[in-house]
């Protein structure tokens, strides 16, 4: 490998990437360009300034440009020192890799080709009866891992001003009230949910209503209202309604996953019609012969 000492190789990288990054976005012309200069080598392999170039990016500054420079360099190095360890140290048996290859090559082809066929395809379109209908058909799958609920919450500071009346909107359910909330919420709370029709993981709440002390089933089953303080916050939580884990989930919370579970069947499904349309269509024209093994 190149010896060279290690402040060299410093001010070398600074000096490369200062020349990178002032032609980035120039034609290299001859055999003697500083691009085309051998900037690391390992045995018969060598990096370049060209090689490097390809995969710089466009950086404000020679200094951003010499730490990626750097990096790259010292990552190249290894891998191709890794490589050649490995090289020298497999037996044949294990370097002869052509066929895992061509596997891998035809899979990635398989794939891209039922990607694009899915895409082309596929009916994404999910009306509310099928929904309805798997859920119901498959009940038994779609029980609650955790507490889940209804809630309409509100964080604001002590010091703010006419917090007093928070206290009354929330608690109210007239419309004026709710309204009078929102406005009072997008101005002056530090965070707030208002929308009590959708269903919300009990311990995603619990991240900004510190109700660590609770034990959340006994909560959720004896407490509808709860006003809770610190040396900086008010917090404001009115419960709708609730779900216990290992009990049956409502089909709102299920909606979007029975969406992605009935795509996913239409999916699996054309794809196997493509197999077998592919396959009869070869049969008919005699495209593959199947010989006896006996």
């Amino acid at each position: 490998m190149l010896s060279l000492h290690p402040m060299r190789i410093v001010g070398f990288i600074f000096f490369l990437s200062a020349a990178l990054f002032s032609c980035k976005e120039q034609s290299l012309e001859g055999k003697n360009t500083a691009s085309e200069q051998v900037v690391a080598r390992v045995l018969d392999k060598k990096l370049t300034a060209l090689d490097i170039k390809k995969v710089l990016p466009k950086y404000n500054s020679p200094k951003d440009s010499a730490l990626f420079t750097q990096s790259y360099i010292k990552q190249w190095l290894t891998g191709e020192l890794l490589l050649h360890q490995a090289e020298a140290n497999l037996s044949e048996a294990d370097k002869n890799i052509q066929q895992e290859l061509d596997e891998y090559r035809k899979s990635l082809l398989l794939y891209r080709y039922e990607t694009q066929l899915v895409r082309q395809k596929l009916d994404t379109a999910v009306s509310p009866q099928e929904i309805e209908a798997y859920y119901n058909d498959h009940a038994q799958n779609f029980m609650l891992k955790e507490n889940i609920v209804k809630v309409s919450y509100v964080k604001v500071q002590k010091k703010t001003s006419n917090i007093e009346k928070v206290k009354k909107w929330y608690n109210s359910n007239k419309e004026a009230d709710q309204e009078s909330l929102k406005k009072f919420c997008i101005q002056y709370a530090d965070n707030f949910f208002l929308d009590n029709t959708t269903w919300l993981l009990l311990d995603d709440v619990m991240k900004e209503i510190p109700l660590h002390d609770y034990n959340p089933e006994l909560l959720l089953k004896t407490t509808r209202q709860i006003e809770l303080s610190d040396s900086t916050f008010n917090y404001y939580l009115n419960i709708v309604d609730f779900k216990i884990k290992n009990t049956p989930s409502p089909l709102s919370f299920e909606k979007e996953n029975i969406r992605q579970i009935i795509i996913n069947k239409r999916k699996l499904t054309l794809i196997e019609e493509m197999k077998q349309e592919i396959y009869n269509q070869a049969k008919e024209n005699n495209t593959f012969e199947v010989f006896s093994t006996k």
